[in-house]
């Protein structure tokens, strides 16, 4: 299922996008209004299914609530860009080639890969067999259908990082009846200033959520978690939310990569070992300044939007330029009417500003809903320009900085 295909596909250079995150969304809609009206160059965007996955919102999924139906392909509409469902089982840069569900194969004159990272559940043993994740809406949907048959009992969520947070919070204000526990190495919102921490770790308590700080989750049973030290926390139902894991198949196809598996980029997001593949969002290893970037929705499309800018400039014979990016805001949601923002500089280190309560979840669901919008800004901009989300407002340049 696609959109209108150009009439030269033949002999036209293919760009193809693995992945419709937030990364490879921008990808593909930045490119496709930059390279419109040209015959000669095809932009195909691939993606396992054809609902757009807001990943930013699966806490809420994961409670039952019903989100938007944001469709790939009805974005597409009217790009000229195609959309193939499956899923990617094989990259060969060698041959320049993308095998699509084992029985099809694609071929590429510049590849885009953006297959994002899912929940690390084999960092602890029994965890793939036992725990729910957040990865994808799929599994959310499973997480939500066994709390709605819990009537009591205790929920475990290891890893008190910024998913653990709002999957707790989401939960214990859903569940009231539930016994929520958080369980992690750090304190949550140990990147926050005292301000914005105190006022998170407020809001938990508010909700009753128990929170276990320095403790590291080793196993996990059917009905139980195992800490380091042996002691056991009972748990009628474990979301795992310690660290992600990216595919495995760029290291499979030989792509220089990090110790995590992510795409080593050149400055402009290039593959060091294959300047024909760019590399965005979570699958890539991206240094700046200040550090190799982590993932995330605020990271993730500019990463998408610059590698759009960068092929266009090289397909009319010129050269891409160094991509730069600064952190800007943490965005945390504490349930449905709270919520806290702490402002960043752009090494991602906490500012003195945060916003707290209403006004936070305001901002909080701006951003959260400005990606989508975004895209169809993209769809409809003039081919000079760029537009993405910062901070809940959009910005337009006319390059990549």
């Amino acid at each position: 299922m696609g959109t209108r295909q150009k009439t030269n596909t033949a002999t036209a250079h293919h760009v193809v996008i693995l992945g419709a995150g937030y990364a490879g969304m921008a990808a593909a809609i930045q490119l496709a209004a930059r390279v419109k009206r040209r015959e000669d160059v095809q932009v195909t965007l691939v993606n396992a299914q054809e609902r757009f996955t807001e990943r930013m919102r699966l806490h809420m999924t994961a409670t039952g609530q019903q989100l938007a139906e944001l469709s790939v392909p009805e974005l597409l509409e009217g790009t000229g860009a195609q959309f193939v469902r499956g899923w990617v089982t094989a990259v060969d840069p060698d041959a320049k080639t993308v095998r699509i569900d084992d029985d099809r194969v694609l071929h590429y004159g510049t590849l885009v890969y953006g297959l994002g990272g899912v929940a690390d559940t084999s960092a602890a043993p029994g965890a793939e067999d036992h725990a729910y994740t957040l990865s994808s809406a799929q599994d959310a949907d499973l997480l939500a259908d066994r709390l709605a048959r819990l009537g009591s009992g205790t929920v475990v969520v290891a890893g008190s990082g910024l998913t653990g947070v709002e999957a707790a919070a989401e939960i214990a204000e859903r569940h009231p009846a539930l016994n929520v526990v958080l369980l992690g190495r750090r304190e949550p919102g140990a990147a926050m200033n005292p301000k914005a921490k105190a006022y998170l770790h407020a809001a938990l308590d508010r909700l009753g959520v128990q929170v276990r700080a320095g403790v590291e989750v080793v196993k996990v049973l059917p009905d139980a978690v195992e800490l380091a030290g042996g002691e056991s926390v009972v748990a009628d139902a474990v979301l795992w939310t310690s660290g992600t894991r990216v595919s495995p198949l760029a290291a499979a196809a030989g792509l220089a990569v990090d110790e995590r598996g992510r795409i080593v980029t050149d400055a402009a997001l290039r593959s060091v070992s294959h300047p024909e593949v760019y590399a965005i969002g979570d699958a890539a290893s991206i240094r700046q300044g200040y550090g190799v970037m982590h993932g995330t929705c605020q990271g993730g499309m500019p990463t998408g939007v610059h590698a759009a800018l960068s092929i266009d400039r090289v397909l009319r014979g010129r050269q891409p330029k160094p991509f730069r990016f600064g952190y800007y805001h943490t965005p945390v949601s504490l349930g449905r009417g709270d919520a806290v923002v702490q402002f960043t500089r752009p090494d991602d280190s906490p500012r003195r500003f945060c916003l707290t309560g209403r006004m936070a979840v305001w901002y909080k669901e701006t951003v959260t809903a400005s990606p989508w919008p975004t895209y169809g800004r993209m769809k409809r901009m003039p081919a000079s320009g760029a537009f993405w989300p910062r901070g809940g407002r959009f910005s337009r340049v006319g390059e990549a900085r």
